[in-house]
């Protein structure tokens, strides 16, 4: 499974910015799809998930009610709607495929700044 990024940028707070994740290869192997982000000096944090059998995506809390997952089966493509953004928002936000067997597959990440 590969994995590619787009849609991050620069907005100021409260803007809103659409990611996408476009997942190639062995797609059918994939049991959970995810967006992670890791802020300057900060571990990885993991931002929202769906399992691919499951319409109903989770969130961080961080993030509730104002991000949104959205996948597009046909075209193997993940969403992340990042609306009413803050500065701790800024982050690289990584597209994530897990294999319960095989383990996880990452992304190159895409950047999302967001301004005072």
């Amino acid at each position: 499974v590969q994995l590619v990024e787009s849609g991050g940028g620069s907005v100021q707070a409260g803007g809103s910015l659409r990611l996408s994740c476009t997942a190639s290869g062995s797609t059918d192997s994939i049991n959970e799809l995810a967006w992670y982000r890791q802020a300057p000096g900060k571990e990885r944090e993991l931002v929202a998930r769906i399992l691919v059998t499951s319409n109903f995506p989770i969130y961080a809390a961080s993030v509730k009610g104002r991000f949104t997952l959205s996948r597009d089966k046909g075209k193997n493509m993940m969403y992340l709607q990042m609306d009413n953004l803050k500065p701790d928002d800024t982050a690289v936000y990584y597209c994530n495929a897990q294999n319960y067997l095989l383990g996880d597959t990452w992304g190159r990440g895409t950047q999302v700044t967001v301004s005072p």
